[in-house]
């Protein structure tokens, strides 16, 4: 096993457990056996909550839930947390506000993430901006939300804030689309002094020549930190003359230029083989939104959305799963070279 590191905190209460019997030994992505942690209807007026971001907050964790309500519009939800397994909301959306304190709330919003920088911390998800594209917001208590400029024009999501600045600039990741559920993406980094004003975009990678990944690829929870480079998990859709399937992949970002593709997992590490994942409102999708990690043990918990239904959980350890993409990594050309043409 390779000698490697996380940059980062420790979190000495985060959700953890072992390999159970029946996974698969030589995997390095286990499912939590008590999966799903959140159900349908978790709460009065919502239906389902999925594809939504965690972190670790006071004593206790906190996270944005995307709530598809029963009218199917999807909004953000507040959440409180003991131990990041369950989870108490509450009963309002996430009301928004503009720089000046008024109200401004966002048509529908979904798929969002959560991540911290300095002292800040930061909602990213996808919304109506005249198409779908990114919707931003600020806050330092979770409990005044101050929405931000819009980042890039539409079309445009899954957008990803890196945890820290590089170079003394804020870095994203995101995947530019088309006005439909787009059948293709590649996943672009920007850059931006202030927040408000991005530009520099660099290609970081495309849909891969596995199948797994074959029809487009988008950024899934914020990039942690390593002494190998920036760990990110994203996930990959394969067409099939079923539907879409997807799957939760791995790769190593340079951490000086994160455009820079180090190493790419040929094999996905997850996929939807339980009934939680094959069976709900958009069948056979796993699609990772967070990641809790302890930099003291190397332990990582991520966080994923179940078939557009639930929330699900799965774990590794660093030095497990970046053995693992290194053994089996397959890049590019224009994964390795700095994305601009």
């Amino acid at each position: 096993m390779i000698e490697v590191k996380i940059i980062g905190n420790e979190v000495k209460n985060m959700p953890w457990q072992e390999r159970g019997e029946g996974s698969k030994d030589w995997m390095p992505l286990w499912r939590y056996q008590e999966n799903p942690i959140i159900g349908r209807n978790p709460l009065e007026g919502v239906a389902r909550i999925f594809n939504s971001a965690v972190m670790p907050y006071g004593d206790g964790f906190i996270g944005v839930f995307r709530g598809e309500q029963l009218d199917g519009v999807p909004h953000i939800y507040l959440g409180h947390s003991k131990d990041a397994v369950h989870w108490e909301f509450e009963k309002e959306r996430i009301r928004f506000v503009d720089e000046e304190g008024k109200e401004m709330m966002p048509p529908y919003a979904y798929d969002h993430r959560l991540v911290k920088v300095e002292d800040t911390y930061y909602l990213m998800w996808c919304q109506d901006f005249f198409g779908a594209s990114i919707g931003m917001a600020r806050t330092t208590d979770f409990e005044t939300f101050v929405r931000m400029e819009c980042p890039f024009l539409p079309f445009n999501r899954n957008a990803v804030l890196f945890p820290r600045k590089i170079g003394g600039k804020f870095m994203m990741l995101s995947r530019p689309s088309d006005s439909g559920h787009t059948p293709f993406g590649d996943i672009f980094v920007s850059e931006s002094p202030d927040m408000v004003y991005w530009g520099r975009h660099r290609h970081v990678m495309g849909r891969g020549k596995e199948w797994w990944e074959g029809l487009k690829i988008g950024g899934g929870a914020a990039p942690i930190e390593t002494t190998e480079g920036w760990l990110l998990s994203y996930h990959g859709v394969s067409g099939t003359c079923n539907g879409y399937v997807y799957s939760i992949g791995e790769a190593i970002l340079d951490l000086d230029d994160p455009s820079i593709v180090k190493y790419r997992c040929k094999n996905f590490l997850l996929t939807s083989e339980e009934w939680y994942e094959e069976r709900g409102f958009l069948p056979n999708v796993a699609f990772p939104c967070a990641t809790i990690y302890d930099a003291a043990t190397g332990r990582i918990a991520i966080y994923y959305g179940s078939a557009d239904t639930y929330v699900s959980l799965a774990f590794t350890r660093l030095a497990e799963v970046v053995s693992y993409i290194k053994e089996n990594s397959v890049v590019t050309a224009e994964d390795t070279e700095i994305g601009i043409r």
